[in-house]
């Protein structure tokens, strides 16, 4: 566009576009300073060998690399929960010469599966707060329960939920080793058995410096069913009363073809 001044023809200066451009490139350095400092304060990062555990008919267990980096030295801590559900704990006693179940406690969310590893004892790491702020180790995992009783028996009734998670697996009974490769790289393996529940796993890794967490990072794995034993889990699920006819009919069936086959021995 032109304008006429003091019988000349000049041009206008393009005032607005420079202006653009510069607010452009203001907001291109402040970006690029906001992803260089993000950049720059991820202390830790850390992967899994796989994000996902597929159970099979033939599952009997497995094992998943996690592996990641530091900015520096430092002490990593892992923590490996499962989906969380509530769990009845029962006591028995003996009644007129039979063990019979007298009392119950249930406990509200309670982890599927739990384990930690560590780079170095935890006593070694970090203050007790520490420990209960990010559930480090079983003492710290917090187990609510839906009823008010005296501490001693409330202790009474998490240990055996603890050692009957034990018993099946499911949480580990001594902590795992995370091995520094240098002083940055690290991994550790998460052993699974072949009882472990489905859902959506949280995997926490946790970098350590002068007894206080400086940095974390959370990673999801997926436990599923595929294949035939997932069919077979929805249709027990969806279909309860049609599952259990089905059960019923397959054992007797089972059953006289085990009857006949030793009849003609």
């Amino acid at each position: 566009m032109a304008v006429w001044t003091k019988g000349r023809r000049t041009k206008r200066r393009p005032t607005k576009r420079l202006l653009v451009q510069g607010v452009a490139a203001l907001a291109g350095l402040l970006l690029g300073g906001t992803v260089a400092a993000t950049v720059w304060a991820q202390q830790l990062v850390a992967d899994l060998s796989s994000h996902l555990i597929a159970i099979t008919t033939g599952f009997t267990g497995t094992e998943v690399v996690l592996f990641g980096t530091t900015d520096g030295a430092g002490d990593v801590a892992i923590v490996v929960t499962g989906p969380r559900a509530p769990a009845t704990v029962r006591r028995k006693e003996r009644v007129a010469g039979m063990w019979m179940n007298t009392d119950s406690l249930r406990f509200d969310q309670v982890p599927s599966f739990y384990t930690v590893a560590v780079s170095r004892p935890l006593d070694q790491l970090v203050g007790r707060p520490v420990l209960e702020r990010h559930q480090l180790g079983l003492p710290q995992l917090q187990l609510p329960a839906d009823a008010t009783l005296p501490p001693e028996q409330l202790a009474a009734y998490r240990s055996a939920l603890i050692r009957n998670k034990q018993r099946q697996g499911l949480y580990a009974i001594s902590m795992g080793q995370v091995a520094f490769l240098g002083e940055r790289l690290f991994r550790t393996n998460i052993y699974f058995p072949a009882n472990v529940p489905t859902g959506l796993y949280n995997v926490e890794a946790l970098l350590i410096r002068d007894g206080d967490v400086v940095s974390a990072q959370t990673t999801p794995l997926v436990v599923s069913k595929i294949g035939f034993s997932a069919e077979v889990s929805d249709f027990a699920r969806n279909r309860p009363v049609t599952y259990g006819v089905a059960a019923v009919i397959g054992a007797i069936a089972a059953g006289w073809a085990a009857g006949a086959a030793f009849r003609r021995v």
